[in-house]
């Protein structure tokens, strides 16, 4: 069995080539793909050749896992049913290139207990809930009161807390393009912004040198959140941090319930999705479309259809 797939054969060569898949075991599903959306954070790094040394890391490769598609094949013991919507968090069912996270291909082989069911009203914007599931897990119960990116990630950070019901975040963003889209919450210049109290900041930047510049606007007490990848070494002078008893937490990836928490949100209409995805292409252009979700300040979430395949 093959299928067409976006591989990454080194940094900054980008191609459709066909792959060859591993044959589907008793608990494995094949899954056509209808969506697979662009992420702007480790995708990026694995184009760029700037990703740190991570398992499994190599190329060529296959990136991608915010994939949603619909199974065509299930073994006895997958779980699931033919014709089930699913969102597909990546594979490694691949011969001749490597997984990582391996979401970004036409058809896909991947154990059913891996898949999510979601529901098929939410078309390509379940692409999203990767993030929104990324969100929930940042989040663990605090009520942040700032929050730095105003990307698709920072956004849905915002409307989880908005949602919370506790008072609205204040959103740091330099870029102007990316200012507007707020949803009850503020979105603010940090160079405009004098306040120095913050109680929980979570960080989605990238930027492994902003921890200093976080630590000056805590309280004392305070927590901060690092919810993006960040390519190099994280570091912080101490003096502040010590003078604040300043808190540091590092979120991990989204858990399973994260997922299932996220997706029932938005089917019940309380998490909106609206305006997330900016930009759409077919997937015979995908080196075009990665170099403009990379590139382009104005493209927020690019999404890659796999019907033409």
């Amino acid at each position: 069995m093959n299928a067409m797939a976006v591989v990454l054969n080194a940094p900054e060569s980008l191609a459709l080539s066909r792959v060859e898949l591993t044959s589907p075991g008793v608990a494995d599903v094949v899954v056509d793909v209808a969506w697979s959306g662009i992420s702007t954070g480790t995708e990026k790094l694995l184009y760029t050749g700037r990703m740190p040394p991570f398992p499994g890391l190599g190329y060529p490769l296959v990136p991608g896992y915010e994939t949603v598609g619909r199974v065509v094949e299930a073994g006895p013991e997958a779980g699931l049913a033919v014709g089930t919507q699913v969102f597909v968090p990546g594979s490694t069912g691949f011969r001749d290139v490597r997984g990582l996270f391996g979401g970004a291909a036409s058809r896909l082989v991947v154990p059913g207990a891996r898949v999510i069911p979601v529901s098929a009203d939410l078309g390509e914007e379940a692409v999203l809930l990767a993030l929104a599931a990324t969100a929930r897990h940042a989040i663990l119960g605090t009520q942040p009161d700032l929050i730095i990116g105003h990307g698709v990630l920072g956004r849905l950070i915002a409307r989880l807390a908005v949602l919370g019901g506790g008072p609205a975040p204040t959103v740091w963003e330099r870029d102007p393009r990316r200012a507007s889209g707020a949803a009850g919450y503020p979105v603010v210049d940090p160079a405009t912004d004098p306040r120095r109290n913050y109680h929980t900041i979570i960080d989605v930047s990238g930027d492994p040198d902003i921890l200093d510049t976080l630590i000056e606007r805590l309280a004392p007490g305070g927590e901060i959140v690092l919810a993006g990848f960040y390519p190099g070494r994280v570091s912080f002078a101490f003096p502040a941090a010590f003078m604040r008893e300043a808190r540091l937490r590092v979120a991990a990836e989204w858990k399973p319930a994260d997922l299932v928490a996220v997706h029932d949100l938005v089917s019940d209409g309380r998490l909106s999705l609206d305006g997330l995805i900016t930009h759409r292409a077919a997937s015979a252009d995908a080196r075009t479309a990665y170099e403009l979700a990379f590139g382009d300040a104005d493209c927020l979430k690019m999404v890659l259809s796999w019907g033409d395949c």
